[in-house]
């Protein structure tokens, strides 16, 4: 009997699936945004799909696979960009999205299952409660809550709230240990770090608690201005705004908005830059006032609209982050990106001087966000992609000129510069994953027993050398 067979007798009830057609197609996510990883990814592909419907049915299937040492690569939406759900050791695709109940709702917090669509969060916490998430990716119609957290960093939400790194972003997590006997931690504080954007590497998040702020009926804005330096000088000003209340700020350089937002081409100019904004509806006069005084141009208001060609619209947030990359690729699939950071002080002139240093092989896009308390700009500019070669030399001229680069073009932890692995991290993965069964090939320093852990370079999620810290034994157990 193979490995794949056991699994399946000691599976029982819990449903699962082995038609090579769809255990492909889960073995998928948006790693094709990037050129170079669909050509290292193209071939990966899981044995089965598992989609257990609770914490319990995770468990038992985490000990099956560990005693028939058996890879698990959990799944929520599969809406990242990184090959972070890709299983490249085959094994058990850990389909989580049949884990979706929204389990409470209070006051500034809610709680939900891993696999709870994001959207169907934020809906419910609207309807009971008149709050909503502080944050949320581009993708929120399809991304689950666990894999955001597993995965993201930020999103709309951040211009105000800042990154899923913020304590505070993240109230807890209860996360389940890879074993012959599985555990049931709870993670609250530093201890998140371990599993924020770990890939699953280090447990597999079962429910989180998250952190709910006032909902607002968001009007969505496109403000335009034909100078790229004046536009982004506008928008830092305007991020500044602390009585200004904000959901969502980026800028795009032309023509791409023009080009690639179809059902928003008609109020757009070609040689237009556009600010793309969700403003609350008792801000918006404030707003006028202050691109009166600057001479920036509101192209685009929501609320002005009626009911019928607003719902044919997609959302201001389906035009920014990683959804700007998606609308161009769609119409050009030549088109791949970078992520970097502008950061502050001088994010301004950052993002000028690279526009001028590129042209338009490097169009800009700018996402304005608060980063350790102040306002900064998480770039992620269109590339035209010709080689990887140019590819990597466009991302070495950004780190000469001071912006560093998380390459979306990595599918480790630590090569695109997201996570930075240490002792402490590592320490806590022999606790969870003896084995090293969970997502494998994701984590460096797992694989390579000489990994420089003091290694030059920036991280967005550095290490997590606090005091507080577990390294060398479990927190309490539920």
């Amino acid at each position: 009997m193979t490995r794949a067979h056991e699994l399946i007798a000691a599976l029982g009830s819990i449903p699962h699936e082995t038609n090579p057609k769809l255990v492909a197609q889960r073995s998928r996510d948006f790693y094709w945004y990037s050129p170079v990883l669909k050509r290292q990814l193209e071939g990966v592909t899981g044995d089965i799909i598992v989609s257990p419907r609770s914490e319990a049915e995770v468990a038992e299937v985490l000990s099956a696979c560990f005693r028939l040492d058996i890879p698990v690569t959990p799944r929520g939406g599969g809406t990242g960009n990184y090959g972070q759900a890709m299983p490249l050791s085959g094994g058990a695709i850990l389909d989580l999205r049949s884990l979706n109940r929204v389990t409470s709702i209070g006051p500034g917090h809610v709680s939900a299952e891993a696999g709870a669509i994001i959207h169907d969060i934020d809906h419910a916490a609207r309807s009971q409660s008149g709050q909503e998430l502080r944050m949320h990716p581009s993708t929120a119609r399809n991304a689950t809550i666990g894999g955001f957290i597993a995965g993201g960093s930020g999103g709309v939400g951040s211009i105000r709230w800042g990154t899923l790194r913020d304590l505070g972003n993240v109230i807890s997590a209860r996360v389940v240990t890879m074993e012959a006997h599985p555990r049931v931690l709870t993670l609250t504080g530093y201890d998140l770090h371990k599993v924020i954007h770990a890939y699953g590497t280090n447990g597999i998040i079962t429910s989180l608690d998250m952190p709910l702020t006032a909902a607002y009926e968001w009007v969505d804005l496109l403000m335009t201005h034909n100078d790229w330096l004046r536009l982004n000088q506008f928008s830092d000003l305007l991020a500044c705004q602390d009585g200004i209340l904000l959901k969502q700020l980026c800028t795009i350089e032309a023509p791409t908005p023009h080009r690639y937002f179809i059902r928003h081409q008609k109020y757009l100019d070609p040689r237009g830059h556009v600010i793309v904004a969700m403003v609350a509806p008792h801000a918006l006069s404030s707003l006028e006032a202050l691109c009166r005084q600057e001479r920036v141009t509101i192209a685009f208001r929501s609320d002005i609209l009626p009911e019928n060609e607003k719902r044919a619209l997609p959302p201001a947030y389906e035009l920014t982050w990683n959804h700007t990359t998606l609308r161009a690729i769609r119409m050009d699939p030549s088109v791949t990106y970078l992520q970097t950071l502008y950061p502050n002080p001088g994010h301004v002139g950052k993002i000028a001087e690279m526009s001028a240093l590129f042209g338009e092989e490097v169009p800009g896009h700018a996402e304005y966000m608060r980063f350790e308390g102040r306002i900064s700009c998480d770039g992620m500019p269109l590339v035209r992609f010709t080689t990887e070669e140019r590819l990597e030399e466009i991302i070495r001229i950004h780190e000469e000129h001071g912006c560093p680069i998380f390459n979306p073009h990595r599918y480790t932890l630590e090569e695109g510069g997201m996570k930075q692995t240490d002792e402490v991290q590592l320490a806590f993965k022999r606790l969870v994953d003896p084995k090293g069964l969970l997502n494998p090939g994701k984590m460096i320093a797992w694989d390579d027993p000489d990994y420089d852990f003091n290694k030059a370079g920036y991280y967005l999620f550095p290490g997590i050398k606090k005091e507080g810290t577990f390294a060398d034994e479990i927190p309490s157990l539920d």
